[in-house]
């Protein structure tokens, strides 16, 4: 039900979306359309692989992938480890449309 409403705000805010329910099926959707994704939001907890691993297999994929990083939990501890592993950035649950909209934003017109 989580993953419906935050695709749902995301297609509101006028983004395609493509849906993975673990971590393993994440990497495995991004090997095939990583031409066509700009931005992972990407859970802390999750089956099958912690957002930490699944952050490092999707960097051995793609150096350059900008991932959004959100939790329940804050940023000190495990989520900070992984932001300073190059994540572009966290989000903390729970959030609002507008909160989200401004967090994607931010990474997407990031000059690197």
């Amino acid at each position: 039900m989580i993953i419906d409403v935050g695709c749902d705000i995301l297609k509101k805010l006028g983004y395609e979306v493509l849906i993975a329910k673990s971590g393993k099926e994440a990497i495995e959707i991004y090997r095939i359309n990583q031409k066509k994704i700009d931005l992972i939001i990407l859970d802390m907890v999750m089956p099958e692989m912690d957002g930490g691993n699944t952050y490092d297999r999707l960097r051995e994929v793609n150096p350059d992938i900008k991932v959004l990083l959100s939790s329940g939990y804050s940023i000190d501890g495990h989520a900070n480890k992984i932001l300073s592993r190059g994540c572009d950035g966290f989000i903390q649950k729970p959030f609002d449309i507008k909160r989200l909209s401004l967090e994607i934003r931010k990474i997407l017109d990031r000059q690197f």
